[in-house]
């Protein structure tokens, strides 16, 4: 009887052990196809709905992303950590009662939301500052109950340890998103509609995209089951396994609901507080000056102000009071500021839309770590358990410190790259560097997070969270309402917010995890050949834009200009520099031991090839 018990643990550990940063790597694979898919969805996106229609359709995406968290994000990460506990004891029958409790959980939550969204579309536009969002919502109502469904199957495939579902499912929502998606939005703009209707139209396509994705899950989990065999074990009742589920999807749909509440309420806020900045300073409108027209804002302000008392104050709430009274005047002025409060946003979601690629590759670590670490809980290994943890941060050090200082030191060129005659390249540049830095800090803070679940410190992440999102409300709305910062002031709170949440984390994990990790050795070297990278891709940029720079006469004053093709040759080159000189680093500093590359498919041989001890 005890080999028998013992002997479905060995061959788990092997497996898992040799199949974490395999599975990882796979999930990261498809993660970056349907990144460069996304690349070839929104840049064309951005031509064809333009700035005004990109913030509606960021504003409609981010309700979405809201309703989709409270639902599906805590549900996904409790059916891998119990369906890889049960894997991991022997337990089949406990792992099928698990997913069909954990699908009905996901249904009806899926149908809440589409509700809340069919029929509060126009108020959840509106609590954005952005009536024009609401077709966009309603387009995207019936994602919420597809992607639940998505969520159960992939949970339930990420328990197994087998990220290749996941993988592919996400491959085919993204094809589905740019073919349908901007054939539908092209066509609504070639038939006259709007750039909030033709915003809709392109998101159609994440909704039929959630639906195949679901039908290949669907069909995969069948061909699966039917391979099963039969099992013994006596599954815990529905009511112990439903507990068990929502003490741990409840504090993680928490912490992870708190991201996208607290971006919601950032979007809103940004809005307002431009808006705000616009009407009752107008001195900030010199920071915009060579990025877009005030002329209607300024006309409008000029009526309105014309109906005022001679020398009454201009304030947002006097414009609301007078909103709510029905004046034309004072209607005309709302539109002219949410226009231009639009076009800013919409130079910032496309800065935001680079900054989120990084951070969605964490999803790979994120989503390997937390059934790795649960199943090396279950059978008492503490050092692998201890090996999964200190692998996992060293291995999203080495991601996340070089995308972060590539961002910083090539916001511009990649921004004039990728969306130039779309964004203005000048404003949205800048943004995009600042974002960099914050991208660091939120790579670090969700695999800390994922970590910290594992270990079923569920409920620490939601606190820190709520710290972090206080810090980011309360910095963003007093900096972005400044003259002198305006939506320059934005990414501040990203960076605020998510360092805040990092260094939380980690202190967390030293008093809490056993065999906790080294902290200096994880994070330096990483750094350092970061550091040399950006001073590499710095330096070729430089020299190659300065020799392929053309000069300009104009008025009689000579001015150097950078074409698009002079750009994309220097950006493309300074990449390829930066990616070959931190490889070297990489392996001449050692950055990788031979804990990590074990846990990597071929693990072995590389460590040999390396000369790792």
């Amino acid at each position: 009887m005890a080999q028998h018990s013992h002997a479905p643990r060995r061959v788990a550990r092997s497996t898992k052990q040799n199949t974490f940063f395999g599975g990882a790597a796979i999930l990261a694979v498809g993660i970056m196809v349907v990144k460069v898919i996304g690349m070839f969805y929104k840049i064309p996106l951005l031509n064809i709905i333009g700035e005004q229609g990109s913030a509606d359709f960021g504003n409609a995406y981010n309700i979405y992303a809201v309703l989709l968290t409270i639902s599906t994000a805590g549900l996904p990460v409790a059916v891998s950590k119990l369906v890889s506990e049960a894997n991991a004891t022997g337990r089949q029958n406990q792992v099928r009662r698990v997913f069909r409790l954990s699908l009905a959980l996901f249904l009806t939550l899926g149908v809440l939301s589409f509700l809340i969204m069919s029929f509060g579309s126009a108020q959840l536009a509106g609590l954005m500052n952005d009536d024009q969002a609401a077709p966009g919502i309603r387009a995207l109502a019936p994602a919420v109950i597809c992607v639940g469904c998505l969520s159960a199957f992939r949970g339930y495939a990420q328990g197994h340890g087998n990220m290749t579902p996941t993988a592919i499912s996400q491959i085919i929502e993204a094809l589905c998103k740019l073919v349908v998606g901007l054939g539908l939005a092209y066509w609504l703009v070639k038939a006259g509609a709007d750039q909030s209707h033709a915003a809709a139209g392109a998101i159609t396509g994440v909704t039929v995209g959630t639906i195949v994705a679901l039908a290949y899950m669907l069909l995969n989990y069948l061909m699966g089951r039917s391979r099963e065999g039969l099992a013994k074990d006596t599954p815990d009742s529905n009511a112990a396994i439903i507990r068990n589920l929502l003490m741990i999807a409840v504090p993680i749909t928490i912490s992870s609901s708190m991201v996208g509440i607290v971006t919601v309420i950032d979007s809103s806020l940004v809005q307002g507080q431009l808006q705000r900045a616009l009407l009752e300073n107008t001195d900030c409108w010199a920071l915009y000056k060579d990025f877009m027209s005030f002329d209607k804002l300024e006309s409008a302000l000029k009526a309105w102000q014309a109906t005022l008392p001679e020398g009454t104050a201009v304030s947002m709430s006097l414009l609301s009071d007078q909103l709510a009274d029905g004046s034309k005047t004072a209607g005309a002025l709302h539109d002219a500021l949410e226009a231009a409060s639009r076009t800013l946003y919409g130079n910032y979601n496309g800065a935001l839309n680079i900054y989120n690629l990084p951070t969605s590759l964490m999803a790979a670590i994120t989503s390997a770590v937390i059934p790795a670490v649960s199943a090396t809980l279950a059978r008492r290994d503490r050092r692998g358990t201890a090996r999964i943890t200190g692998s996992a941060l060293r291995i999203t050090a080495l991601l996340a410190f070089p995308m972060g200082v590539g961002l910083f030191v090539m916001g511009e060129p990649i921004m004039q790259l990728l969306f130039a005659g779309k964004l203005e390249v000048g404003l949205a540049g800048p943004l995009l560097s600042t974002l960099g830095l914050a991208t660091v800090f939120v790579c670090m803070m969700l695999v800390c997070n994922s970590i910290l679940q594992a270990h079923g410190f569920v409920n620490l992440p939601v606190f820190i969270m709520v710290a972090g999102g206080a810090v980011k409300i309360f910095a963003n709305y007093n900096v972005v309402a400044l003259p002198g910062v305006g939506i320059y002031g934005a990414p501040l709170g990203n960076i605020l917010c998510f360092g805040l949440c990092l260094v939380l984390d980690l202190v967390v994990i030293s008093r809490v995890i056993p065999g906790r990790p080294r902290y200096l050795p994880i994070f330096l070297k990483p750094l350092v050949a970061s550091a040399i990278m950006g001073g590499a891709a710095w330096a070729v940029y430089g020299l190659l834009a300065r020799l392929l720079r053309k000069t300009v006469e104009t008025d009689g004053v000579l001015t150097y200009v950078l074409s698009w093709k002079g750009n994309a040759i220097a950006a493309l080159a300074a990449i390829v520099v930066a990616v070959a000189v931190y490889g070297v680093l990489v392996v001449a500093l050692r950055c990788l031991s031979r804990d990590d590359l074990a846990l990597m498919p071929k693990g072995d041989k590389i460590a040999r090839l390396l000369h790792l001890d």
